[in-house]
Formats: C-alpha cells, structure tokens, sequence
C-alpha cells in the first residue's frame, strides 16, 4: 500500500506515520530517506516524537519536526 503522506523537503524523502496506541491515542512516527546517499547509510527512522488524540495531528507533528531535524542538521 503506498503512503499517501510522503513528500520531499530539502532532498529527503518524508514518510510521516501514525500508531494507534492501545489508549486511543496516537504515536507520531517518522521515517527520513535521504536522496542522494545510500539507502541504510542516508535513512533516519523516529519513534514516539510524541502523542496525539487523533491521526491527522500525529502526522502534521511529524511532518513539522522532519523539516525542522532537516533545516537544523540536514
């Protein structure tokens, strides 16, 4: 199934994802693929950037930290 919230931003590819957690709440996840390196050597994987009431606000937090991890050290 492809992921329809994966975008590019300053040379990485943007994988933003959610995890209902048994609470009902969600984990914000992100997974940053990095274009022009190597695929294990340029891919950076963020687990539980925190929790959210639903989905959509999971993955807009996501979405916002990637870029701001990419402008700070990309």
């Amino acid at each position: 199934m492809q992921n329809k919230h994966i975008h590019h931003y300053n040379g990485y590819a943007v994988k933003p994802s959610a995890h209902r957690l048994p609470d009902g709440t969600f984990s914000s996840n992100l997974l940053l693929e990095r274009a022009d390196s190597a695929r294990t050597e340029g891919r950076y994987q963020f687990y539980s950037l925190d929790y959210f009431k639903n989905e959509e606000q999971a993955l807009q937090h996501s979405a916002r930290w990637a870029r701001h991890w990419v402008d700070t050290r990309g």
